[in-house]
């Protein structure tokens, strides 16, 4: 069976919505407000072109204190407002700041979240680093250059009328620096995003290997990690390098440009001061005007490749936020008591084009330990996956207490479902905090949760007993004793569901006596247990057990009708495994006495 991948896509998208330009646009006042106070800014920066024409042509002519007086007066009160309107600008960006990482952070965060458990590809720091690249541009000195841009032609509209010949000479300026912007553009574009793909693909390499450092530190591994990842790195610097070197030489010739066209038009005004057309006032207001109108487009080029790298980093962060949409609130729904319903489920990893579980049918009930057994990479992690809804069907259903998986919100289901993966990783922080999931900490509820695992003891000969700290991924404790904090985790809270995958795969037989122990309390309890295992000895503790196949239910019922029916089928593997290897005997022995052999 082959699922199509772009349906899936727009299944779990939905209407498709832009949430980053979404949380733009709700700011959108606050940018008219900006260009509003961007337009009486650059006004104002006229202020010290006419300061100077009125200084050579009037005050000097004249020789009047008083013009002189009131002209500077005027001068300093628009820089006064100047100086306000330009602290007002950043104060208002600082809080479009903030308000930007709080609408978009969590949603972030949870897009993240949706994208490892579905792919296991997605970084994490890479999507946070792109949401910190987008504000600090949309809220930086980015966002003023291009604010600042358009109002250069207030510039050129006065250079034009001071002369007609100096206004087409700003105007071929400013021209050939929009042109030159473009081709470094053009030129740096594609080259930036390969070379940003062959790092990011460098750092995952990287950020994924030295997980395993103990592996590569005891079989000398370091050359050849290293020859990998230096082959990904140089491919980055390679791109990155000759890209840098292109936008060097766009960049050299447009503020040559800039440079020698201010003296080029100081020069083209003397020659109209000779020829009585214009003032030697204007000849220097022209040149301070064609510099302020040129100085945008300078700026823009400058922050060009911040500009690009904002919008890259919007591409990613907009994909992942669409890619992963934020899940659908429900009503809230009644307690669950733990019966589960499985008909005709067909499910796998999302975004990807694999099915594992194959209409897998089954239903328990709260009492019930249901230990699932099959080989090696027959579906059961997948199983446990569907069973607390990190995974949904593709079709058909998975129903508790009725009411289909996904129509409980996540974070109010959470509690009454408990999960021990086979591969246990415990957050950072002290051993209570990760028995309470990290919530509030009722100790009555962790000691319950502890002494149910049988780790209350083991606990309490810790340094800091319950206060302990794990260290990162529980990088402190060995395997055993991450495993049974992580089913004391699970415990946590009396939840109504429960499912272990692989719980005794770092146990000693101490340990599998408190597992034991644990499943019959639950069982005791009316809790709905399903149990993962490859070792036999426990299903002592289930009452049904489920045998698993290629992603699908071979067997399924109490447990001593299931073991009887295993049984009897590897009677019949043995007779016939037998009955073969007696005819191969025979025929051997016929072989000899005729010299075949």
């Amino acid at each position: 069976m082959r699922i199509d991948l772009n349906k899936l896509k727009a299944m779990m998208r939905g209407d498709e919505t832009n949430e980053v330009l979404d949380v733009v646009r709700s700011h959108k006042r606050v940018f008219y407000m900006l260009l509003l106070f961007t337009a009486v800014i650059n006004f104002i920066m006229i202020v010290p072109a006419l300061y100077m024409f009125q200084i050579y042509d009037t005050v000097l002519t004249s020789r009047s204190f008083d013009t002189l007086l009131m002209l500077t007066l005027i001068a300093v009160f628009m820089y006064a407002v100047f100086g306000f309107l330009n602290w007002s600008r950043s104060q208002i960006l600082v809080r479009v700041n903030n308000d930007f990482d709080q609408k978009l952070s969590n949603r972030t965060f949870q897009a993240v979240l949706s994208g490892i458990i579905h792919t296991g590809t997605t970084n994490p720091s890479q999507a946070f680093g792109d949401l910190t690249n987008i504000r600090q541009f949309i809220t930086g000195a980015g966002i003023f250059a291009f604010l600042d841009a358009p109002f250069g032609l207030i510039y050129l509209v006065v250079i034009f009328l001071i002369h007609p010949v100096l206004g087409i000479f700003a105007t071929l300026a400013g021209i050939i620096q929009v042109v030159g912007a473009v081709i470094s553009e053009k030129l740096t574009k594609e080259p930036v995003k390969a070379a940003n793909k062959h790092f990011q693909e460098a750092q995952n390499f990287l950020q994924a290997n030295l997980r395993n450092a103990e592996v590569i530190e005891a079989m000398g591994m370091h050359e050849n990690v290293k020859k990998k990842w230096r082959e990904k790195y140089e491919k980055m610097l390679a791109i990155q390098s000759d890209a840098s070197d292109n936008a060097g030489k766009v960049q050299a010739v447009i503020r040559a440009v800039r440079i020698t066209a201010q003296s080029l038009i100081l020069g083209l005004g003397a020659y109209y001061v000779i020829e009585n057309q214009i003032t030697a006032g204007m000849m220097i207001m022209g040149s301070i005007l064609m510099g302020r109108a040129l100085a945008p487009v300078d700026t823009v080029v400058g922050t060009w490749k911040p500009f690009i790298s904002a919008r890259q980093s919007y591409e990613r962060l907009r994909s992942i936020l669409s890619d992963y949409p934020s899940p659908e609130r429900h009503l809230p729904l009644p307690i669950p008591q733990g019966f589960v319903k499985v008909e005709n489920v067909v499910a796998g990893p999302r975004l990807q084009q694999k099915i594992i579980l194959k209409n897998m049918s089954f239903d328990a009930i709260p009492g019930d330990v249901v230990g699932v057994i099959g080989p090696t990479a027959s579906g059961k992690s997948s199983l446990a996956k569907l069973l607390v809804g990190v995974w949904l069907p593709y079709s058909g259903t998975f129903k508790l207490d009725g009411a289909d998986m996904h129509l409980y919100n996540k974070d109010e289901i959470g509690r009454f479902i408990g999960y021990l993966p086979q591969d246990i990783e415990l957050l950072s922080g002290t051993v209570a905090e990760n028995i309470a999931r990290f919530g509030e900490i009722e100790m009555q509820f962790v000691i319950k949760a502890a002494m149910i695992a049988g780790i209350h003891d083991m606990i309490l000969q810790f340094p800091k007993g319950y206060e302990t700290d794990v260290g990162e991924a529980g990088g402190y404790l060995s395997g055993g004793q991450r495993q049974r904090i992580g089913l004391a985790r699970a415990l946590y809270g009396d939840p109504v569901l429960v499912v272990l995958d692989e719980p005794n795969s770092n146990l000693d037989e101490q340990g599998e006596v408190a597992l034991v122990r644990a499943l019959m309390v639950m069982k005791q309890m009316k809790r709905t247990v399903f149990v993962i295992s490859h070792r036999l000895n426990i299903l002592s503790a289930v009452n049904k057990m489920m045998v698993i196949a290629n992603g699908t239910v071979q067997l399924y019922g109490p447990r001593d009708e299931v073991m009887e029916v295993l049984r009897k089928r590897a009677e019949v593997v043995a007779t016939g495994k037998a009955q073969e290897n007696k005819e191969g005997d025979s025929e051997e022995w016929k072989q000899r006495q005729t010299g075949q052999v």
